[in-house]
Protein backbone atom coordinates (compact mmCIF):
# COMPACT_ATOMS: atom_id res chain seq x y z
CA UNK A 1 0.00 0.00 0.00
CA UNK A 2 2.61 2.59 0.75
CA UNK A 3 4.22 1.92 -2.70
CA UNK A 4 1.08 2.85 -4.22
CA UNK A 5 0.76 6.27 -2.29
CA UNK A 6 2.33 9.35 -4.23
CA UNK A 7 5.66 10.45 -2.41
CA UNK A 8 5.31 13.49 -0.30
CA UNK A 9 8.61 14.80 -2.42
CA UNK A 10 6.93 14.43 -5.81
CA UNK A 11 3.72 15.69 -4.79
CA UNK A 12 5.78 19.27 -3.68
CA UNK A 13 7.49 19.27 -6.09
CA UNK A 14 4.62 19.08 -8.60
CA UNK A 15 3.06 22.17 -6.89
CA UNK A 16 6.40 24.04 -7.01
CA UNK A 17 6.19 23.08 -10.42
CA UNK A 18 3.07 24.43 -11.16
CA UNK A 19 3.60 27.84 -9.10
CA UNK A 20 6.58 28.93 -10.64
CA UNK A 21 4.30 28.36 -13.50
CA UNK A 22 1.79 30.84 -12.53
CA UNK A 23 4.63 33.13 -11.22
CA UNK A 24 6.33 33.50 -14.95
CA UNK A 25 2.69 33.78 -16.50
CA UNK A 26 2.20 36.46 -14.06
CA UNK A 27 4.95 39.02 -14.39
CA UNK A 28 4.28 42.21 -14.87
CA UNK A 29 6.79 42.70 -18.16
CA UNK A 30 4.61 39.74 -20.13
CA UNK A 31 1.67 41.82 -19.45
CA UNK A 32 2.28 44.66 -20.85
CA UNK A 33 3.57 42.98 -23.60
CA UNK A 34 0.88 41.23 -24.01
CA UNK A 35 -1.27 44.18 -23.76
CA UNK A 36 0.70 45.90 -26.60
CA UNK A 37 0.21 43.05 -28.53
CA UNK A 38 -3.62 43.03 -28.24
CA UNK A 39 -2.97 47.44 -29.24
CA UNK A 40 -1.18 46.42 -32.23
CA UNK A 41 -3.38 43.77 -33.45
CA UNK A 42 -6.55 46.12 -32.46
CA UNK A 43 -4.89 49.45 -34.11
CA UNK A 44 -4.57 47.52 -37.40
CA UNK A 45 -8.15 46.64 -37.46
CA UNK A 46 -8.77 50.37 -36.65
CA UNK A 47 -6.85 51.23 -40.01
CA UNK A 48 -8.25 49.04 -42.36
CA UNK A 49 -11.94 50.03 -41.10
CA UNK A 50 -10.36 53.82 -41.35
CA UNK A 51 -9.00 53.27 -45.09
CA UNK A 52 -12.04 51.54 -45.78
CA UNK A 53 -14.22 54.40 -44.43
CA UNK A 54 -12.08 57.05 -46.47
CA UNK A 55 -12.55 55.21 -49.75
CA UNK A 56 -16.20 54.17 -49.46
CA UNK A 57 -17.93 57.68 -48.56
CA UNK A 58 -16.18 59.47 -52.23
CA UNK A 59 -17.29 56.28 -54.10
CA UNK A 60 -20.74 56.18 -53.18
CA UNK A 61 -21.11 59.88 -54.14
CA UNK A 62 -19.09 58.81 -57.38
CA UNK A 63 -21.30 56.27 -57.83
CA UNK A 64 -24.54 58.37 -57.09
CA UNK A 65 -23.88 60.09 -60.63
CA UNK A 66 -21.72 57.61 -62.81
CA UNK A 67 -23.22 54.01 -62.97
CA UNK A 68 -21.34 51.08 -61.82
CA UNK A 69 -21.33 49.30 -64.92
CA UNK A 70 -20.71 52.47 -67.05
CA UNK A 71 -17.34 52.48 -64.97
CA UNK A 72 -16.34 48.71 -64.68
CA UNK A 73 -17.41 48.36 -68.35
CA UNK A 74 -16.75 51.12 -70.14
CA UNK A 75 -13.74 51.64 -72.38
CA UNK A 76 -12.93 54.72 -72.62
CA UNK A 77 -11.66 56.62 -69.53
CA UNK A 78 -11.51 60.80 -69.67
CA UNK A 79 -13.22 62.14 -66.59
CA UNK A 80 -11.61 65.29 -66.74
CA UNK A 81 -12.86 65.94 -70.62
CA UNK A 82 -15.56 68.04 -71.61
CA UNK A 83 -17.52 65.09 -72.53
CA UNK A 84 -16.68 62.98 -69.84
CA UNK A 85 -16.30 59.44 -70.22
CA UNK A 86 -15.32 57.28 -66.58
CA UNK A 87 -14.80 53.59 -67.80
CA UNK A 88 -11.83 52.44 -66.20
CA UNK A 89 -11.33 49.41 -68.49
CA UNK A 90 -7.98 51.20 -69.98
CA UNK A 91 -6.54 51.60 -65.98
CA UNK A 92 -7.20 47.98 -65.54
CA UNK A 93 -5.43 46.53 -68.90
CA UNK A 94 -2.43 48.54 -68.23
CA UNK A 95 -2.32 47.61 -64.80
CA UNK A 96 -2.59 44.01 -66.11
CA UNK A 97 0.28 44.76 -68.40
CA UNK A 98 2.68 46.04 -66.05
CA UNK A 99 1.79 43.24 -63.46
CA UNK A 100 1.94 40.31 -66.24
CA UNK A 101 5.67 41.86 -67.51
CA UNK A 102 6.83 42.11 -63.98
CA UNK A 103 6.18 38.44 -62.91
CA UNK A 104 7.31 37.67 -66.41
CA UNK A 105 10.49 38.97 -65.07
CA UNK A 106 10.99 38.21 -61.36
CA UNK A 107 9.18 34.91 -61.01
CA UNK A 108 12.29 32.95 -63.01
CA UNK A 109 15.01 35.31 -61.55
CA UNK A 110 13.25 35.29 -58.03
CA UNK A 111 13.25 31.47 -57.69
CA UNK A 112 16.06 30.84 -59.57
CA UNK A 113 18.09 33.18 -57.04
CA UNK A 114 16.10 31.62 -54.17
CA UNK A 115 17.35 27.86 -55.34
CA UNK A 116 21.12 28.81 -55.91
CA UNK A 117 21.20 30.35 -52.32
CA UNK A 118 19.36 27.45 -50.58
CA UNK A 119 20.59 24.53 -52.26
CA UNK A 120 24.10 25.14 -54.13
CA UNK A 121 25.55 28.28 -52.57
CA UNK A 122 28.54 28.39 -49.86
CA UNK A 123 27.04 29.02 -46.35
CA UNK A 124 30.01 32.19 -46.18
CA UNK A 125 28.69 32.50 -49.74
CA UNK A 126 24.73 33.33 -49.44
CA UNK A 127 25.71 35.34 -45.98
CA UNK A 128 26.92 37.89 -48.12
CA UNK A 129 24.73 37.33 -51.76
CA UNK A 130 21.08 37.52 -49.53
CA UNK A 131 22.12 40.83 -47.92
CA UNK A 132 23.19 42.48 -51.86
CA UNK A 133 19.88 40.74 -53.29
CA UNK A 134 17.88 42.51 -50.63
CA UNK A 135 19.30 45.89 -51.01
CA UNK A 136 17.35 46.10 -53.95
CA UNK A 137 14.09 46.16 -51.70
CA UNK A 138 15.46 49.39 -50.21
CA UNK A 139 16.13 51.27 -53.08
CA UNK A 140 13.19 54.06 -53.78
CA UNK A 141 10.88 53.25 -56.27
CA UNK A 142 11.24 56.60 -57.69
CA UNK A 143 14.63 55.44 -58.72
CA UNK A 144 13.64 52.61 -60.51
CA UNK A 145 11.27 54.80 -62.10
CA UNK A 146 13.88 57.07 -63.41
CA UNK A 147 15.96 53.87 -64.66
CA UNK A 148 13.29 52.67 -66.32
CA UNK A 149 12.60 56.27 -68.40
CA UNK A 150 15.87 57.21 -68.67
CA UNK A 151 17.73 54.15 -69.55
CA UNK A 152 15.59 51.08 -70.33
CA UNK A 153 13.37 52.92 -72.43
CA UNK A 154 15.33 55.42 -73.88
CA UNK A 155 18.59 53.59 -74.47
CA UNK A 156 18.01 49.66 -74.23
CA UNK A 157 14.89 49.75 -75.97
CA UNK A 158 15.25 52.54 -78.61
CA UNK A 159 19.07 52.53 -79.12
CA UNK A 160 19.95 49.12 -78.49
CA UNK A 161 17.32 47.30 -80.07
CA UNK A 162 15.61 49.97 -82.48
CA UNK A 163 11.98 49.03 -80.78
CA UNK A 164 9.80 51.36 -82.08
CA UNK A 165 8.53 53.03 -79.34
CA UNK A 166 8.06 56.15 -78.28
CA UNK A 167 9.01 57.78 -74.68
CA UNK A 168 7.09 55.64 -72.64
CA UNK A 169 5.94 52.00 -72.52
CA UNK A 170 4.60 49.61 -70.58
CA UNK A 171 7.24 47.06 -71.22
CA UNK A 172 9.90 49.47 -69.55
CA UNK A 173 8.11 49.52 -66.23
CA UNK A 174 6.78 46.14 -66.16
CA UNK A 175 10.50 45.32 -66.45
CA UNK A 176 11.77 47.22 -63.93
CA UNK A 177 8.97 46.34 -61.80
CA UNK A 178 9.81 43.00 -62.11
CA UNK A 179 13.82 43.43 -61.00
CA UNK A 180 11.97 45.12 -58.15
CA UNK A 181 10.15 42.57 -56.77
CA UNK A 182 12.98 40.32 -56.96
CA UNK A 183 14.36 40.14 -53.95
CA UNK A 184 10.83 39.93 -52.19
CA UNK A 185 10.13 36.86 -54.28
CA UNK A 186 13.78 35.44 -53.89
CA UNK A 187 14.00 35.81 -49.98
CA UNK A 188 10.37 34.35 -49.21
CA UNK A 189 10.97 31.76 -51.02
CA UNK A 190 14.60 31.22 -49.63
CA UNK A 191 13.24 31.05 -46.27
CA UNK A 192 10.57 28.20 -47.36
CA UNK A 193 13.59 26.52 -49.34
CA UNK A 194 15.74 26.68 -46.21
CA UNK A 195 12.90 25.44 -43.73
CA UNK A 196 12.43 22.34 -45.66
CA UNK A 197 13.98 19.36 -43.38
CA UNK A 198 17.37 18.72 -44.21
CA UNK A 199 16.04 14.62 -43.62
CA UNK A 200 14.29 14.68 -46.63
CA UNK A 201 17.32 15.78 -48.54
CA UNK A 202 19.41 12.97 -47.60
CA UNK A 203 16.37 10.62 -47.86
CA UNK A 204 16.50 11.64 -51.54
CA UNK A 205 19.99 11.27 -51.85
CA UNK A 206 19.72 7.88 -50.40
CA UNK A 207 17.66 6.94 -53.28
CA UNK A 208 20.17 8.00 -55.89
CA UNK A 209 18.75 11.41 -56.66
CA UNK A 210 21.40 13.97 -57.66
CA UNK A 211 20.96 17.47 -56.20
CA UNK A 212 18.76 18.91 -59.34
CA UNK A 213 16.38 16.17 -58.94
CA UNK A 214 16.69 16.79 -55.22
CA UNK A 215 15.68 20.66 -55.31
CA UNK A 216 12.87 19.74 -58.01
CA UNK A 217 11.10 17.11 -56.78
CA UNK A 218 11.78 17.15 -53.26
CA UNK A 219 12.63 20.71 -51.99
CA UNK A 220 10.12 22.66 -54.41
CA UNK A 221 6.99 20.74 -53.45
CA UNK A 222 7.96 20.49 -49.87
CA UNK A 223 8.52 24.37 -50.08
CA UNK A 224 5.15 25.38 -52.31
CA UNK A 225 3.11 26.84 -50.11
CA UNK A 226 5.75 29.81 -48.95
CA UNK A 227 6.83 30.02 -52.75
CA UNK A 228 3.19 30.27 -54.11
CA UNK A 229 2.86 32.85 -50.78
CA UNK A 230 6.18 35.00 -51.83
CA UNK A 231 4.64 35.26 -55.94
CA UNK A 232 1.29 36.42 -54.79
CA UNK A 233 3.14 38.97 -52.14
CA UNK A 234 5.13 39.96 -55.35
CA UNK A 235 1.92 40.32 -57.10
CA UNK A 236 0.23 42.37 -54.84
CA UNK A 237 3.20 44.81 -54.81
CA UNK A 238 3.13 44.97 -58.47
CA UNK A 239 -0.42 45.86 -58.69
CA UNK A 240 0.02 48.35 -55.98
CA UNK A 241 3.58 49.90 -57.23
CA UNK A 242 2.72 53.39 -58.21
CA UNK A 243 6.24 55.65 -58.98
CA UNK A 244 7.63 53.28 -61.78
CA UNK A 245 4.38 52.93 -63.95
CA UNK A 246 3.85 56.85 -63.17
CA UNK A 247 6.95 58.07 -65.03
CA UNK A 248 7.49 55.00 -67.11
CA UNK A 249 4.34 53.37 -68.57
CA UNK A 250 2.74 56.86 -69.58
CA UNK A 251 -0.15 59.14 -68.78
CA UNK A 252 -2.55 58.39 -71.47
CA UNK A 253 -5.13 56.15 -70.74
CA UNK A 254 -5.84 53.51 -73.18
CA UNK A 255 -6.70 50.06 -73.53
CA UNK A 256 -3.23 48.23 -73.80
CA UNK A 257 -2.78 45.58 -76.84
CA UNK A 258 0.81 45.99 -77.33
CA UNK A 259 3.66 46.40 -74.61
CA UNK A 260 5.27 48.60 -76.53
CA UNK A 261 2.71 51.18 -76.55
CA UNK A 262 1.98 53.63 -73.39
CA UNK A 263 -0.57 53.32 -71.03
CA UNK A 264 -2.01 54.75 -67.62
CA UNK A 265 -2.35 52.29 -64.90
CA UNK A 266 -4.62 53.10 -61.71
CA UNK A 267 -2.14 54.10 -59.25
CA UNK A 268 -0.70 56.30 -61.89
CA UNK A 269 -3.61 57.54 -62.55
CA UNK A 270 -4.08 58.23 -58.80
CA UNK A 271 -0.61 59.48 -58.84
CA UNK A 272 -0.88 61.71 -61.90
CA UNK A 273 -4.72 62.88 -60.45
CA UNK A 274 -4.02 63.96 -56.81
CA UNK A 275 -2.16 67.24 -57.11
CA UNK A 276 -5.07 69.11 -56.14
CA UNK A 277 -6.37 70.10 -59.79
CA UNK A 278 -9.80 68.86 -58.64
CA UNK A 279 -12.27 70.73 -56.33
CA UNK A 280 -13.23 68.50 -53.19
CA UNK A 281 -16.25 66.97 -53.72
CA UNK A 282 -16.38 67.44 -57.39
CA UNK A 283 -16.76 64.15 -59.72
CA UNK A 284 -13.28 64.66 -60.51
CA UNK A 285 -11.90 64.48 -57.02
CA UNK A 286 -14.61 61.32 -56.15
CA UNK A 287 -12.78 59.48 -59.31
CA UNK A 288 -9.74 58.94 -57.51
CA UNK A 289 -11.65 57.15 -54.58
CA UNK A 290 -13.35 55.08 -56.60
CA UNK A 291 -10.24 54.03 -58.69
CA UNK A 292 -9.01 53.57 -54.79
CA UNK A 293 -11.52 51.34 -54.15
CA UNK A 294 -11.26 49.29 -57.11
CA UNK A 295 -7.74 48.64 -56.69
CA UNK A 296 -8.47 48.18 -52.41
CA UNK A 297 -10.95 45.50 -53.65
CA UNK A 298 -8.76 43.54 -56.67
CA UNK A 299 -5.48 43.53 -53.70
CA UNK A 300 -8.50 42.05 -51.13
CA UNK A 301 -9.39 39.33 -53.75
CA UNK A 302 -5.69 38.37 -54.45
CA UNK A 303 -5.03 38.26 -50.94
CA UNK A 304 -8.06 36.00 -50.38
CA UNK A 305 -7.48 33.53 -52.90
CA UNK A 306 -3.32 33.48 -51.97
CA UNK A 307 -4.64 32.74 -48.74
CA UNK A 308 -6.94 29.57 -49.75
CA UNK A 309 -4.06 28.47 -51.84
CA UNK A 310 -1.32 28.58 -49.42
CA UNK A 311 -3.74 26.71 -47.08
CA UNK A 312 -4.16 24.06 -49.27
CA UNK A 313 -0.56 23.12 -50.20
CA UNK A 314 0.65 23.89 -46.41
CA UNK A 315 3.49 20.71 -45.49
CA UNK A 316 3.81 20.90 -42.17
CA UNK A 317 7.17 19.22 -40.51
Amino acid sequence: MSTLAPSRGSASGSTRGTGSLKTKISKPGERVVLIVLRLAAALTVVITIGIIVALLLPSIQFFAEVPIFEFLFGTRWAPRFADASFGVIPLVTATAWTTGIALLVAIPLGLGAAIFLSEYAHPNLRKTLKPILELLAGIPTVVFGLFALQFVQAVVFKQWLNLDTGAFSVLAAGVVMGVMIVPTIASISEDAMSAVPQSMRQGSAALGANRMQTTVKVVFPAALSGILAAIVLGISRGVGETMIVAMAAGGQAQIVTNPLDQGQTMTGFIANAALGDSRVGSIEYNTLFAVGLLLFVITLIINYISIRVVRKFREAY
